[in-house]
């Protein structure tokens, strides 16, 4: 299942997409309580129509979808399977399909209630920033003015002049909690999505520490969408590369990961809660711009790709202060 938000007008909706379609889930639910969709009579179907209409208001986003928990994602998907399978684009309701190619996608979760990211996870990226890798967890957070879609450009600020890119898997959480055993942080997870850390290298060397440095405005380009747990069996062996206007700088395997995610989110629990759409960046491999001879930072008119298996790509442009 790959939950998507996108824009209508000047709303934001909140969406799925199935092959080349983006189904609308608020008009769905309308839809099917008012008895305007006829997704068959199979028992299973009928109970997967109850269970979604039966959870309360239309969910408003992505963040409200997740709440409702992994049993009622996985009976609307399968209510979405089945209108997908026999409804003919042509015969559909006005406003419930999109095709995907001309939907404006937005960022998943556009207003997180926590980023929180994991530095140096890979031995490589710590070696080329010139550490060991770390005995225990690198830990900051992203503020949410940072997030931004597929699409969206980012946008250098004016008081800094090494900005550079970081390819990273993230997990969204589903199901909050607090002292999670790692051998239960997988309940725990919606799904993943891609996240760029996008990062001011001068600030971060002027202050010490990188809050500042990776919190300006659109440095967490996300998306394109959040696939669900279910369709990604195994996170720790996912591809994972960046392209600068077309040029490979980041290539390697979430195997190589040094602290894995149940772990993470374990860790992590042990302190604080885990709320239901918050995000945990994994960590960039090896390859960023900084580290580079010379340095590649990223300049207005370049172009990201960050591309995960089994994830999809995310690509956004690059634009100065002036641009805005």
């Amino acid at each position: 299942m790959k939950l998507v938000t996108f824009q209508l007008g000047e709303e934001n909706r909140a969406g799925v997409v199935k092959s080349d379609w983006v189904l609308d889930v608020g008009r769905t639910i309308e839809l099917l309580a008012q008895r305007k969709l006829d997704v068959g009579g199979h028992p299973l179907l009928r109970k997967s129509v109850q269970m979604v209409l039966g959870a309360g208001p239309v969910p408003r986003d992505v963040s409200e979808i997740l709440a409702r928990g992994e049993e009622w994602r996985a009976a609307l998907d399968g209510v979405l399977d089945a209108l997908a399978t026999a409804l003919p684009p042509a015969e559909a309701p006005r406003g419930l399909l999109m095709p995907l190619k001309v939907a404006r996608l937005r960022a998943p979760l556009l207003r997180p209630g926590k980023i929180v990211c994991v530095g140096h996870n890979y031995a490589e990226h710590a070696r080329e920033r010139g550490s060991d890798a770390p005995a225990q967890p690198i830990l900051f957070l992203k503020s949410n003015n940072t997030i931004c879609g597929p699409g969206d450009p980012i946008i250098l600020p004016p008081n800094s002049n090494k900005v550079d890119y970081e390819a990273e898997l993230a997990v969204v959480i589903g199901k909050s909690g607090r002292g999670i055993p790692e051998e239960r942080a997988a309940e725990h997870i919606a799904g993943y999505m891609i996240l760029n850390d996008v990062s001011a290298r001068d600030m971060q060397a002027q202050d010490k520490q990188w809050f500042r440095g990776k919190s300006c405005d659109t440095f967490a380009p996300c998306g394109p969408w959040i696939v669900t747990r279910d369709e990604v069996p195994d996170p720790h062996s996912l591809a994972i590369s960046l392209t600068l206007n077309g040029e490979t700088m980041q290539d390697a395997n979430t195997r190589d990961m040094i602290f894995k995610i149940p772990f993470l989110v374990s860790y992590l629990s042990q302190s604080m809660t885990w709320e239901s759409g918050d995000i945990l960046s994994t960590g960039t491999p090896s390859g960023i711009g900084g580290s580079r001879t010379p340095p590649v930072f990223l300049k207005a008119g370049d172009t990201v790709s960050i591309t995960v298996e089994q994830i999809g790509t995310l690509t956004n442009p690059v634009r100065g202060p002036q641009e805005t």
